[in-house]
């Protein structure tokens, strides 16, 4: 009872005039920026960082979940039109959703995969609504042994889990460490990393990293990577409503999609990728016309949107809980809460209480804002696509400069962004994954402080984090990912020489 009575005080808080019109335009614009291949919700909200400076804190994370789930929802409309994925948690919708498009189709795909989005949706945020207080109970047993060990995790799992190298993922991993100890250390008083600039004591602004790596890198990048030529963008063909057999093979796949994208949101490095391909072969496996796949079966678009959707709200979870950003976009909006002030965790939903259950609310108000979006719009969407791509390019590098100048009015930030968006570019052309130099930014001081308190508890002895029983866990958990990768290569290698 205690749970639904404060989310009645959050719908109380997400349905002011003020807080939906913040809603519907993180819904609008989420959306849109889910449709251009290649500007994702992380680039988006680093964007809308410097808004933290004016609006107040529970509008702006309304808006940013609004980007957030908009974006999970856009990004199938590229897949299906254009055989492009606007994310990459889409790239699974295009390969049966572009086939169904080209069948004359593209009506009932997109059909499916909006209302599978807002019903995974659902589903999910209740998930959380009901899940996330079990966690912040058992989050308060847990001391800085435990946090630190916890936080370990996410540094192992983002490094061995994210890109294609564990060596680069810890390469980047490191960058971030060292960004995130740059300034006065606030227990010796001795500055750190500051190579006698007094404008770096303060330390390095994650909102100006975070801008730098998705907004700056990521363009250059798209501007350097573009293609020449115009991708064949196909009508809409007959109804954009489903036939009473497309009911029939969508909503089965809806749920077991929502199961599948929640939990793997909610575990560090979860994403949104591993559950789509998940649902995507599921629903081969379980399909009653198993041939139609790779030719354009509706299961194969509703079960992976469903997972993707889910997926987002599962994401969310740790970060509130626990402070521990398990996406992209998940670290960069941990940083805003940062700006503000507020330190996510267990104590959140204590002290912000009416921030926190203000936020769960409007995700299921953006969820229905996002359905009554996506397909009557449809139209304005297909002509988002034709914007130029240099232009849009163009636009993105002098809102950056812009929003980074407006935080601090300090030019020694702008050279540390475009400093840090032109090692991003290089992390890209070279296959760095950069989330781990986001989250070890974040993450890093945190794991420092919590590594101090430990020893000081324990007068000392570093022993602590193995004899404590959870902390020794966690530990041996983040030494099965770090060395299963590995295992797992030299095991497949032992055995195609045997073979």
């Amino acid at each position: 009872m205690d749970t639904l009575a404060a989310l009645a005080g959050g719908f109380a808080t997400a349905l002011t005039p003020t807080n939906l019109l913040f809603a519907f335009a993180g819904c609008f614009l989420g959306t849109a920026v889910g449709v251009l291949p290649g500007i994702g919700p992380a680039l988006t909200v680093a964007l809308l960082l410097p808004i933290t400076f004016q609006v107040p804190a529970t509008s702006a994370f309304i808006l940013f979940a609004g980007v957030y789930y908009g974006a999970m929802y856009g990004g199938s409309t590229t897949s299906i039109l254009l055989n492009t994925p606007g994310e990459s948690a889409t790239i699974i919708t295009a390969l049966e959703g572009h086939r169904m498009a080209r069948a004359g189709r593209a009506g009932p795909a997109l059909a499916t995969a909006a209302i599978g989005s807002f019903v995974a949706g659902t589903i999910a945020t209740a998930a959380l609504t009901f899940f996330a207080p079990v966690v912040v109970e058992l989050a308060l047993k847990l001391g800085p042994a435990e946090y630190f060990s916890l936080m370990v995790i996410a540094f192992v799992a983002v490094s061995s889990v994210l890109g294609h190298s564990v060596l680069r993922g810890l390469a980047s991993l490191f960058l971030g460490l060292i960004l995130g100890v740059v300034g006065v250390d606030l227990q010796t008083g001795q500055p750190r990393f500051t190579f006698g600039m007094l404008e770096l004591l303060d330390g390095i602004e994650v909102t100006i990293v975070a801008v730098g790596l998705f907004a700056v890198a990521e363009t250059l990048h798209l501007a350097t990577r573009r293609r020449h030529g115009e991708d064949e963008i196909l009508p809409l063909q007959g109804s954009l409503w489903l036939s009473r057999e497309d009911w029939a093979r969508s909503w089965k796949p809806w749920l077991r999609g929502a199961l599948i994208g929640f939990p793997f949101g909610a575990i560090p490095a979860g994403g949104s990728e591993l559950p789509t391909f998940l649902s995507y072969y599921m629903e081969r496996k379980l399909a009653r016309k198993p041939e139609e796949f790779g030719r354009g079966a509706i299961e194969g678009v509703a079960g992976p949107e469903a997972a993707n959707n889910a997926s987002a709200a599962g994401v969310l979870m740790p970060m509130l809980t626990l402070g521990l950003p398990t996406s992209v976009t998940a670290a960069i909006m941990l940083s805003a809460f940062q700006s503000y002030g507020i330190q996510p965790g267990p104590m959140l939903f204590q002290t912000q209480g009416e921030l926190v259950w203000g936020l769960i609310a409007s995700l299921y108000v953006g969820n229905a804002i996002l359905l009554v979006l996506n397909l009557p719009l449809v139209g304005l969407w297909v002509r988002i696509l034709k914007i130029p791509a240099p232009h849009l390019y163009a636009g993105i590098l002098v809102f950056a400069t812009i929003g980074a100048y407006g935080v601090s009015n300090s030019v020694v930030d702008l050279l540390v962004m475009y400093a840090v968006g032109i090692v991003g570019l290089f992390m890209k052309r070279y296959d760095f994954p950069v989330a781990p130099t986001v989250i070890g930014m974040i993450l890093g001081p945190l794991a420092e402080q919590a590594f101090r308190q430990a020893l000081t508890i324990s007068q000392g002895d570093v022993t602590t984090f193995v004899t404590r029983p959870i902390s020794a866990t966690f530990l041996a958990i983040a030494l099965l990912l770090g060395v299963g990768p590995w295992l797992w290569r030299a095991l497949k290698a032992s055995r195609a020489a045997r073979a």
